[in-house]
C-alpha cells in the first residue's frame, strides 16, 4: 500500500465544502511538503492521522527525478510503535489497518518488536500477521508465546466460523453423490447417469429411452470414507497457504466420513496428523521458511496411501522444487494411473496467483494435473468435485493450462 490508498480510505471531513474537502485529502495523500502546493493546514484528527500516515510512508511520495528516498518515523521503540499502532486503528478501517501493519513489519523492520506481549495485544490479528508470528515462532520468549497462541487461536476460531459450515455441507454432499446404488428410490435416481447408461435402448418410434438399468444417489455412511492427504509447502511465500490449509485440515478431520491427513513440508517432511483437532497445535508445529523438497514429501503421501481410488492428494506448492523434479513427475503420474485424484493449488489465500514454477506447472497439467491459485472460499467446491470424479472448477484467470 501507499500512502496514497491509505489516506484515501479516511472519512469524509465535517464541513461541506466540495473544493476544501479535495485539497484536504490532497493534503493528506502528498504530506504536507513545502512542495506539494495543497496551501491546506491540518488541525486536530486530521493533524494526529497526517502524524500516522508520516510515521510509515515518510513526509510524501518519492519525487520523481530527486532521488530523495522516503524516511519514517517510527524507530524500534516499542512504546512508540504500540501508540502508532493504537494510533491508526483509531483512524483508519480495519482492512486498511492490516496492511498498514504489514507495510510497517516489511518496511521498517518491525518484526522483531512483535515478540513483545505489549504489541501482539495492540496489533490487529489477520492471516497475514499469523504468518509473520510463525515464522518467528522459533525465536519467540516464552514470555511471549501464550500472547502469540491467543493472536493466532483469534484468527483461527474467526476463519473456522467463516468456513467450516459451508465445506462440511459442500463435502457432505459430494459423499452422498458419490455413493452410488444400483435400485434407488425414486427421489434418488441421478437421471442424468441412468439416461447416458441407457442410451442404447433407445426406441425411436417412442422417441423415449427405457431405462433398464437406474444409478442413483447414495447416502454416504460412517463406513463409506474418502481419505484425503493434504501436503503443504511450508517456505516462507507460503504462509497464508499454510493457515488457511491448517483450518481446511481440522474442519475435515471433523468428519467422520473422511479419513484426512496433514503432512506439511520444506526440505524435510512433518505429518502433523496427530493433531489435526486443534489447529493452533498443527500451526505451532510448521516451520516457515528453508528450502523445498516436494518430491520427498509425495513420496511420503505415496506411502500412505492404501485406497488410491478413494484418495484425493491435495498439493499446495509454488512448485519451485530444489529436490529431484523428474521424480516428483513420475510420483504424481503413478499416483494418478492408480486411481488418486490429485489436486494441485499454487495458493490457498484470497491474494491471487502468486509466483510460482511455470516449467513445472506445464508438466503437471500435462499430465492432467493443472495448477492454479484457490481462494478459501472456492476450496470446498474444488474438494466436492475432486470427491465426486468431476472436473474442477477452475478459475479463469489463475488457471496454467
Amino acid at each position: 500500500m501507499t500512502r496514497g490508498a491509505a489516506a484515501g480510505s479516511v472519512e469524509q471531513g465535517a464541513g461541506g465544502d466540495p473544493a476544501a474537502e479535495r485539497l484536504r485529502r490532497w493534503r493528506l495523500v502528498l504530506g504536507g511538503e513545502s512542495a506539494d502546493g495543497t496551501g491546506c493546514a491540518l488541525g486536530g484528527r486530521d493533524a494526529a492521522m497526517d502524524g500516522a500516515l508520516t510515521a510509515l510512508y515518510g513526509g510524501g511520495e518519492e519525487k520523481k527525478g530527486r532521488g530523495r528516498e522516503r524516511s519514517a518515523g517510527l524507530g524500534a521503540s516499542a512504546p512508540s510503535v504500540a501508540r502508532w499502532l493504537g494510533d491508526i486503528r483509531t483512524y483508519f478501517p480495519s482492512s486498511v489497518v492490516q496492511v498498514m501493519q504489514r507495510d510497517a513489519i516489511d518496511r521498517l523492520g518491525l518484526s522483531t518488536l512483535l515478540l513483545e506481549p505489549e504489541m501482539l495485544e495492540a496489533v490487529e490479528a489477520d492471516v497475514h500477521l499469523v504468518g509473520t508470528l510463525l515464522s518467528l515462532n522459533k525465536a519467540m520468549p516464552e514470555t511471549t508465546k501464550e500472547t502469540a497462541r491467543a493472536v493466532v487461536r483469534k484468527v483461527v476460531e474467526d476463519l473456522e466460523k467463516r468456513l467450516a459450515t459451508r465445506t462440511r455441507a459442500a463435502l457432505t454432499g459430494a459423499l452422498d453423490r458419490s455413493a452410488r446404488v444400483s435400485r434407488p428410490r425414486h427421489h434418488d435416481i441421478d437421471w442424468n447417469r441412468t439416461i447416458a447408461a441407457n442410451l442404447k435402448n433407445y426406441l425411436p418410434e417412442y422417441r423415449t429411452v427405457v431405462p433398464e438399468r437406474l444409478i442413483g444417489y447414495g447416502r454416504a455412511s460412517q463406513s463409506v470414507k474418502k481419505e484425503v492427504i493434504l501436503c503443504i509447502d511450508q517456505s516462507g511465500s507460503m504462509a497464508a497457504s499454510v493457515v488457511y490449509a491448517s483450518v481446511f485440515g481440522a474442519v475435515l478431520g471433523s468428519m467422520r466420513s473422511i479419513s484426512t491427513r496433514l503432512v506439511v513440508f520444506d526440505t524435510n517432511v512433518v505429518d502433523l496428523t496427530d493433531q489435526l483437532d486443534d489447529p493452533v497445535d498443527v500451526l505451532f508445529g510448521t516451520q516457515l521458511g528453508g528450502g523445498t523438497d516436494i518430491n520427498r514429501a509425495l513420496a511420503y503421501c505415496q506411502s500412505q496411501i492404501t485406497r488410491p481410488a478413494d484418495t484425493v492428494v491435495v498439493l499446495i506448492s509454488d512448485l519451485y522444487e530444489g529436490g529431484i523434479r523428474d521424480e516428483m513427475l513420475k510420483r504424481v503420474a503413478a499416483m494418478k494411473a492408480s486411481g488418486v485424484q490429485f489436486v494441485t493449488l499454487l495458493a490457498l489465500s484470497d491474494e491471487g496467483t502468486p509466483a510460482y514454477d511455470r516449467e513445472h506447472a506445464t508438466a503437471l497439467a500435462a499430465l492432467d494435473a493443472p495448477a492454479f491459485a484457490c481462494t478459501p472460499d472456492l476450496f470446498p467446491e474444488v474438494m466436492a468435485a475432486a470427491i465426486e470424479r468431476r472436473p474442477l472448477p477452475i478459475p479463469d484467470m489463475n488457471t496454467h493450462r
